[in-house]
């Protein structure tokens, strides 16, 4: 078991995308994608520069990984039994808006893009994460994350990237402690902090398009 810790810069409900009951990881963040098993934990913790304040000692999500699908998978999945994670601009709720389902493999390969939150720029990051975790057992707080304690300080990444290995001292402590958390796993005690931006302005899809591929090739 291993514990990834990242700074999500900018939580837009999309990545990780908490919605309709379970977490899942579906873009952004390749390399996590790519390597984290089955039982691992998966950390976001806030930024400095988040829009409701400094949260970089908070947690915005956590998530065991409970399953883990290619992204061909997904789309199968997502298809059968989770369609409200494939996007869809045109609903009134925002959630769809968000749907990290975006690949179509529906016509075989290479996919086909559903209009969501990223754009053609970010089909080759996307893809490159090869895989998509899943979790049924996750803890959501976005725009009212929980302050870390100060024993797992350590495991704060306010730079690009992610931690894993620095982590192993620590998983132990983190595991007791979101234990005594007393949050009920798989409930939203709070709302995206980027929420109101899709609201507000008419190009957010190509804002947030453009500000992932930024963030990862940063």
């Amino acid at each position: 078991m291993k514990l990834y810790s990242y700074c999500l810069r900018y939580d837009t409900g999309a990545a990780p995308n908490p919605f309709w009951g379970i977490c899942t990881l579906a873009i952004c963040k390749p390399q996590i994608r790519k390597t984290a098993e089955k039982k691992d934990w998966i950390i976001g913790l806030g930024s400095s520069h988040s829009p409701i304040g400094d949260t970089s000692d908070c947690v915005v999500y956590a998530m065991q990984v409970t399953d883990k699908k290619t992204m061909r998978e997904y789309d199968d999945y997502c298809r059968t039994y989770s369609p409200d994670k494939i996007p869809d601009w045109q609903n009134r709720d925002y959630r769809r808006h968000v749907g990290d389902c975006i690949y179509d493999y529906s016509h075989g390969e290479p996919p086909k893009m559903r209009w969501g939150v990223h754009e053609e720029q970010n089909r080759k990051r996307d893809l490159g994460g090869v895989y998509v975790l899943i979790s049924d057992h996750f803890y959501y707080f976005g725009d009212k994350p929980v302050k870390l304690c100060d024993d797992l300080k350590p495991i704060i990444h306010d730079t690009r990237g992610h931690k894993s290995i620095a982590n192993q001292p620590y998983l132990e402590k983190f595991l007791s402690w979101i234990a005594d958390w007393g949050y009920v796993p798989n409930v939203l005690y709070g709302e995206p902090q980027l929420k109101l931006e899709f609201a507000l302005d008419h190009d957010v899809r190509s804002q947030c398009a453009r500000r992932d591929l930024e963030d990862e090739e940063e």
